[in-house]
């Protein structure tokens, strides 16, 4: 079964986006939600990123049948 990028229901903290990249890639989600807030902070374009992330991407139990 090939990886899928999703967003996690459980743990999430506002859409769930950063929970699903950390367990796509297999990292912790504090590196993952670190590096999202210096993006958002110095470049402006994490924000965007974000909520383009959390419209497009699905729910991980929407996934998992």
């Amino acid at each position: 079964m090939a990886k899928r990028l999703y967003k996690i229901e459980a743990g999430r903290k506002l859409f769930g986006v950063c929970g699903g990249l950390a367990e796509y890639f297999n990292i912790d989600v504090v590196l993952v939600r670190i590096v999202w807030l210096v993006f958002a902070l110095f470049y402006g374009a994490g924000i965007l990123l974000y909520f383009v992330a959390a419209l497009v991407l699905p729910n991980k139990s929407e996934i998992e049948v």
